[in-house]
This record gives C-alpha cells, structure tokens and sequence, in this order.
C-alpha cells in the first residue's frame, strides 16, 4: 500500500477543508460517501500493523483518525522505536503543510514534553511558490546531506514523480539542519532532536495543558513589546552572521510563553549569497516584523532597519529590474539580468 491510496481518507485530518480544495482540483479516488465511516479493509489493517515488534506496542493517548493513525504510524514509529518518544498525546496544531502533536518524550529525551512536526502528503501539501526558496540551496537527502547521485538530480530536474518525492524530502531536510545550525549559533528556535523522513521532532514549548501561543494573538505591555523586539532583532542578526534568512518570519511564525519567544517553521530558509531574491525576501520578513511591534507601541522603521541590518553583513543592496524593461541586445541589461539570477 502506498499514501496515495489513501488520500480519500485524509479529509478527516483536517478542520479547514484543506484537503477538500486540494482533492478538488485533481484526481480524486472513490470515497465513501455513506454516513459512518468507511472500516478499513483487512489488506488496509495489516498495512496499520505491519510494524516490527517495537513499534507493534506503539499506541496513542490521541484518538487518531483513520488515515492519520496510520500516517502518525508511518511518520513517528522509528522515534518511537529509537525511545525519542513514548506516546502522542493531542495535536496541537493543524496546517496546510504540516500538523504539530505534543508527545511524551522517551528515554532518550530529558524533556517534559516535545513536539513531532509530521508533514502531509507530498501530493496534499499546498506550498505557495516554494521554488523561490529553492534557489541556490542544495538538495538534501533523508539523512540531511546533499544529494549527489546522478540518477537522483536528475529526477529532481525533470519533476517525475519520485524526483518530487526528493524536493518534497529535502524541504523537510533544509528545516531541520537550519533548526540544528541556528540553535548552535544561539538563535532562539526550539531545540531539534531528530529528523525521519516526514518529520521533525523538536523541544515543545508550552506545558501539558497548553501550547505556546503564537506572537500575532498576543497583545504586550510596551515595555515587553520593546524587549522581545530587540530581541527577535537580534535573532534576526544572528541568523545573518550564519548566512541565513527565515523567509517567511512574521508573529505568526513566533511562539510566545511566559515572556519568552522561539522562531518556528524553516523549511523555506534562504540563502543570502545564493538567492537572486534574497535582499526582497529579507526586506519582507523585518516589515512584518515591524509590522506587528508598531501595532504593540514600538518606534521602528521597517526600511531603515533592514538595510542597516543587510550592509552590516557585507551584503549589497540593489533594485531588481523587471525583465519587461531590460533590452537582451545591450550588454548592462544582460549583465542586470544575470546579476538577478
């Protein structure tokens, strides 16, 4: 058996009708129309159960739906297996690209509670133009290096259908060695334990009552406003002097607890030095973070900080053209161009 037949299944996943809209748009298997819920077939159970005898005894507090019992089977059974897990006690979070449960960590983990990211579906995640991140990243593998097999790059540059299963691993990839490198380097990011192929486990922030609450719901006395400001700044320093970009930091990606902060969610890092669009990028992620601050009473210009920020790492400021008005015949057009990548 494999996850696409399933996808007929996965609407019970979710409250926001994602999936709806997704299955909508292509190729839909037959779904069980009938009020109660489709029982899964004997070939669909001993699929669930097919598990070696550590994993058979994997069990969760949280009452899974059908397809994602098997999907959390699938996804977390080697943490499980290796003890960086005990048990899946609620989810957390649900999203378009991935859900978050809050689970009991094993013996391997001394932690109260963690966190397992488990992606969706390649083929029902909705990235909203995820090649723009890509660009100047390198592939990686499962195991978190980057892919060298000719056969694999090759897959990859001609999107067929196990080339997308690469890109889809190495989105998953390039979040957690992100997470490893900035949590080295003193970023505030939940700590990383582990990667497996669909999922990432991380220190879980919150307690077994709550998660922590993103940033954008939170309403700060402006004296706090201004500290965690200057404190997702420097954040925002740091992760430059490591040679990396959020790409999509706003209080939305920001968890708030008991006047502490960690940045989440960095499958879409990007590279300064590499990516034509990186200066755009950047410039985006500090206004929406300015954004949100001036709403909480702090003085801050959006345009000012960011290229203060920018030329202090050596990095050059420059407009990009749209191509419409370059003429290919006049050599500093092209050279324009190819400065843009």
């Amino acid at each position: 058996m494999n996850t696409n037949d399933y996808i007929d299944f996965f609407d019970e996943l979710d409250d926001d009708e994602q999936t709806d809209k997704v299955l909508s748009a292509g190729k839909r298997l037959p779904r069980n129309t009938g009020r109660h819920p489709k029982k899964l077939s004997t070939s669909e159970r001993q699929f669930v159960h097919q598990q070696d005898d550590s994993r058979s005894n994997f069990k969760f507090t949280y009452k899974a739906a059908r397809f994602e019992e098997w999907w959390l089977m699938d996804s977390l059974g080697s943490f499980y297996e290796h003890k960086w897990i005990a048990d899946v006690l609620k989810r957390v979070k649900g999203g378009k690209e991935a859900s978050v449960y809050q689970c009991q960590p094993g013996a391997e983990v001394d932690a109260p509670f963690v966190a397992a990211k488990v992606y969706r579906p390649r083929s029902l995640r909705n990235l909203k133009n995820d090649a723009e991140y890509r660009v100047g990243r390198v592939d990686l593998g499962e195991d978190g290096n980057a892919l060298f097999k000719s056969a694999d790059v090759h897959a990859i540059a001609k999107r067929t259908s196990y080339g997308e299963e690469l890109r889809h691993q190495s989105w998953i990839a390039h979040e957690f060695k992100a997470m490893e490198a900035l949590y080295a380097a003193g970023v505030d990011v939940p700590k990383p334990y582990a990667m497996e192929k669909n999922a990432i486990l991380m220190e879980f922030v919150g307690d077994l009552a709550t998660a922590a609450p993103s940033l954008n719901s939170v309403a700060l006395e402006l004296d706090e406003a201004v500290s965690l400001f200057e404190r997702t700044v420097r954040n925002i320093d740091i992760m430059l002097t490591h040679n990396r970009i959020h790409g999509d930091l706003s209080a939305y990606n920001i968890l708030y607890w008991e006047g502490d902060i960690k940045l989440i969610d960095f499958p879409q890092v990007v590279l300064p030095e590499s990516n034509p669009s990186s200066w755009m990028i950047f410039q985006r992620d500090v206004a929406r973070i300015c954004q949100y601050f001036s709403m909480q009473g702090v003085v801050c210009n959006a345009k000012q900080l960011a290229a203060d920020l920018w030329t202090s790492h050596g990095h050059r400021i420059f407009k990009e053209v749209d191509p419409k008005f370059l003429d290919p015949e006049k050599p500093e057009d092209r050279r324009a161009w190819e400065k843009q990548g």
